[in-house]
């Protein structure tokens, strides 16, 4: 058997299967690539569009975009042992683990720690899929199990059940601090909320004024306007409010006795007054959010045929979006397909970042970003009022950052190390440009980083090393007694001296481990 559930010596089951070890090996040993700009469409934006293997250029994010993605939506391959024409989708059970852990390893890292990740999946490795991430992201921080029905009509060819649904499984990076964005609120549950006696305040509808719950206040007499008592609740319930406010919300008009004035008393809900929002739910079905034609539709209307063999329709993916993140918020696709994620991300005004590794990423998913920047009306164009503009920075995947002794490219930018020497110190990726050897302030203590010659060719070995004419033009960088981490070269000062000055210096590449 592929995979089977343990529970000795651990206080939670977890998955095993054939090569495990090897895959949470993967997850650490991933080298860090660089990644090469090819070109940019529309405005330059913080949008990126990446060619290549999705775990290499998760990889190359990490000293960029660590903790900072608000949404991540997957839609991996389902396994289904029906090979697509873009996807290798007859991976064997355990290989499809193990291809999936080191890549929610990653993207658990990116997210936010109020961030969530959508993963679709079908009937066939959901259950599976549930329990892997349950040990990446910790079972305390699954959010819900969607249910979306994604067919009108059943299929007779259908060996034994006609599959309607496939689930989009949510966990929350800390579930406690993910907060899900109100569904916005129907016409039908709209409605139910009418106007019969011009109240100004507008629409209201009856809500029952006695309840189950006992309330020591909530039993009392009441004489209707048409001069019938009632002597009480009905039996076995409670009136929900004292008398006095009873009569505070009568005075204020907040009370529906019916049209002759004879009914049990009900109080006056009005729509104004209701939330706007309404809490998301688990079931989508296909009238809200579409279903697999719409979405066949949707990419033949862009392609002229049908290419992809799941594509998700843009209002499913407009739904993801709208409760797992704000405009202006980062999101993120390294399955991207079709482009999808990336199409709906753009028009409902968020950042994104696609990673796509077919050759489909140039043929399929620019063209179709570049209609989204032109203002085409497909999908949900129209519901969301999306007119076109801004653009995105296409991305390929180009050599390791380090070689295998963890000597470092040649081809590595200043910008580029420093990124990665200040995730490596701090764990966090940096705000700022990189663009003096001062690299930043945390906790105190100052880092600096002297590479590539950042302070100019006049100083020894183009200003790597460390002397004591380039500790001079540090510290006239910044006025800071604290703690100093200086990378370089090499140090021509004495360890007294550093000691001193309160440096710690690291050697370039032995000292730049790689996370």
């Amino acid at each position: 058997m592929a995979a089977r559930l343990h529970t000795t010596h651990h206080p939670m089951p977890f998955l095993d299967w054939v090569n495990k070890n090897q895959a949470k090996e993967t997850s650490r040993d991933v080298p860090y690539h660089l990644l090469h700009q090819q070109q940019t469409y529309g405005d330059a934006a913080d949008n990126l569009l990446i060619q290549g293997d999705n775990l290499l250029a998760l990889k190359a994010l990490i000293p960029f975009y660590a903790g900072r993605v608000k949404c991540i939506f997957i839609d991996p391959p389902y396994n289904t042992q029906s090979a697509f024409e873009h996807y290798d989708d007859k991976l064997e059970h355990s290989q499809w683990l193990s291809m999936m852990y080191p890549r929610l390893v990653l993207l658990r890292e990116l997210l936010t720690e109020d961030g969530s990740i959508w993963v679709s999946i079908d009937d066939r490795e959901a259950h599976y899929l549930k329990v892997l991430l349950d040990e990446v992201f910790g079972r305390h921080n699954f959010v819900a199990s969607v249910i979306w029905r994604k067919n009108y009509s059943p299929k007779s060819t259908a060996k034994h059940f006609s599959e309607d649904h496939d689930y989009i499984i949510v966990y929350g990076r800390n579930a406690e601090r993910w907060v899900p964005n109100p569904m916005p609120r129907t016409e039908k549950q709209d409605k139910a909320y009418r106007n019969p006696d011009s109240d100004p305040r507008g629409n209201w509808k009856p809500s029952d004024l006695s309840a189950r719950n006992f309330y020591s206040l909530g039993v009392y007499p009441i004489t209707c306007p048409s001069g019938r008592l009632i002597s009480g609740p009905p039996s076995g319930t409670y009136w929900r409010v004292s008398e006095a406010k009873f009569k505070e919300l009568d005075a204020d008009g907040r009370i529906w006795w019916g049209k002759d004035g004879n009914n049990v008393p009900a109080i006056k809900r009005f729509l104004s007054e209701v939330k706007q929002g309404v809490v998301p739910q688990t079931f989508w079905p296909y009238e809200e959010v579409g279903h697999t034609q719409d979405a066949k539709k949707e990419i033949v209307k862009l392609f002229g045929s049908d290419v992809f063999g799941t594509p998700k329709p843009e209002q499913l993916m407009g739904r993801v979006l709208q409760i797992g993140s704000n405009p202006g918020d980062l999101v993120l696709d390294s399955f991207l397909g079709s482009g999808t994620t990336a199409a709906v991300a753009h028009k409902m005004g968020r950042r994104w970042i696609g990673i796509e590794m077919g050759e489909h990423a140039r043929t399929h998913c620019i063209p179709r970003l570049q209609k989204v920047i032109d203002g085409e009306q497909g999908g949900i164009s129209e519901a969301v009022g999306w007119k076109g503009g801004g653009g995105f920075r296409f991305y390929t995947l180009g050599e390791t950052a380090f070689d295998a002794h963890g000597h470092i490219n040649a081809a590595v930018r200043f910008a580029t190390l420093a990124a990665y020497v200040w995730h490596l110190e701090v764990g966090e990726p940096g705000a700022q440009a990189f663009d003096s050897p001062l690299l930043g302030m945390h906790n105190g203590t100052a880092y600096y980083l002297l590479y590539n010659g950042i302070l100019g060719d006049r100083r020894p070995d183009g200003g790597n090393v460390l002397t004591h004419p380039v500790l001079q033009h540090l510290k006239a960088l910044a006025a800071h007694p604290g703690p100093k981490v200086i990378y370089g070269e090499s140090s021509r000062l004495g360890p007294a001296r550093l000691a001193a000055e309160g440096i710690t210096f690291k050697q370039i590449p032995y000292d730049i481990k790689m996370r």
